[in-house]
């Protein structure tokens, strides 16, 4: 393995890590204070997620040879943002227990495997294309935030397509750090020393809590991140089966929940970065870079408070921009390949508008819903053809 690893797997699994905690890393911590942590609890939360993240990451990646990324739930814990008010810690963590339960229970006996079966691959990437619209959208919004440090990025992009295609992202990111630094725009002071610690707490169970928590928080993490995460890996051309991946990110909810480890699941928008040409162009070889996200994890769940001083020291338009510019290949492979059947174009189209409107309905977000209501229109156009021939 280690013959294989490169500058441009380190560099992907780092800005997916990066990525995936700035996105969302403060719902975390405001679902964490919903339900009462104090400094002391919202450290091992951190704890938590990242050794479980990191280690379902390493684990799964390396034994399948396939770029697996998992991440927390992020429309789980804005979901508990709301849900946890009033909730006992302890009741809280029951209903953690609980949910992951289910998702392991759902990934071990193969129910999901069977519901992905019948996801066409030209939907599943333009579910991918409206998940990941939004980032290249902000790319380009970045430019008017901060023209020389973005534009500089996107010339040295444009120019490492053509020079060092290889290490383009890793090349676009130091020239974003180094502007950065230079104009004054990475905030040392907000980087600290701090290791973070487990602490155990011992779950109750309460029917109320497990109906109002632990059965939402299963069914928005199923249907909002587990079922795009696996489209993503259909879409592009991985065909591990869905039982392990979805088992054992449950089971590791299992062991951690008592910790903080409120959900985990199957990534999406930061395993499309481990997947691109960027991470490296034989397919067979990316898995490294969610190897090297693992370990990326697993430090973050150490450091706990430093590494989010550190990525809160980053300009948010460097984040914006580094997201953008290592999304923009798998954005334009997805739409490509979503609209590659002319039979299936129009129920693709529609998933992926859907996908991209941010449609929420029922607190599920519009992914699920932009693949249920593309399978409708596919389904009808299907009839509509049968009865007229």
């Amino acid at each position: 393995m280690f013959k294989h690893l490169s500058l441009s797997h380190l560099s992907a699994g780092f800005i997916a890590v990066l990525v995936g905690y700035t996105s969302s890393a403060a719902i975390v911590f405001q679902a964490a204070s919903a339900a009462g942590a104090g400094p002391a609890e919202i450290s091992s939360w951190l704890w938590a997620l990242g050794l479980g993240m990191g280690a379902t990451c390493i684990g799964l990646s390396l034994a399948f040879r396939t770029p697996v990324l998992t991440a927390w739930s992020t429309p789980g814990a804005a979901l508990l943002v709301t849900a946890l008010a009033g909730v006992p810690m302890n009741e809280a963590i029951g209903a953690f227990l609980f949910s992951s339960a289910l998702i392991a229970a759902c990934g071990f006996f193969g129910w999901f495997d069977r519901l992905m079966r019948h996801v066409p691959r030209t939907l599943a990437a333009a579910m991918l294309a409206g998940v990941l619209l939004r980032f290249g959208l902000e790319l380009m919004a970045s430019l008017q935030t901060d023209l020389v440090m973005v534009g500089g990025m996107f010339v040295l992009y444009l120019i490492g397509r053509r020079v060092l295609p290889r290490y383009t992202v890793p090349l676009a990111l130091a020239g974003g750090l180094v502007l950065a630094a230079m104009q004054g725009g990475i905030r040392v002071e907000a980087l600290q020393l701090e290791f973070a610690r487990p602490l155990f707490t011992m779950p109750a169970f309460s029917v109320s809590t497990l109906i109002g928590v632990g059965l939402p928080l299963f069914i928005v993490t199923m249907a909002s991140q587990n079922l795009p995460g696996l489209a993503v890996l259909r879409a592009n051309g991985y065909t591990v089966p869905a039982a392990p991946l979805v088992g054992w990110t449950g089971a590791t909810g299992v062991l951690l929940a008592p910790f903080g480890g409120f959900a985990y699941n199957l990534a999406a928008i930061t395993a499309a970065i481990c997947m691109s040409k960027d991470a490296d162009p034989d397919p067979a070889r990316r898995y490294l870079a969610s190897v090297w996200a693992g370990v990326f994890y697993l430090l973050t769940g150490v450091l706990g408070a430093t590494v989010a001083g550190l990525f809160a020291a980053f300009p948010q338009a460097l984040i914006a921009a580094i997201a953008g510019l290592a999304l923009l290949g798998t954005i334009a492979n997805s739409l490509a390949g979503a609209l590659a059947d002319e039979a299936e174009r129009e129920a693709a189209l529609i998933t992926f508008l859907v996908t991209a409107s941010g449609l929420t309905l029922g607190g599920i977000g519009s992914a699920f819903w932009g693949l249920v209501i593309g399978l409708a229109a596919l389904q009808a156009n299907r009839l509509f053809r049968k009865a007229a021939g």
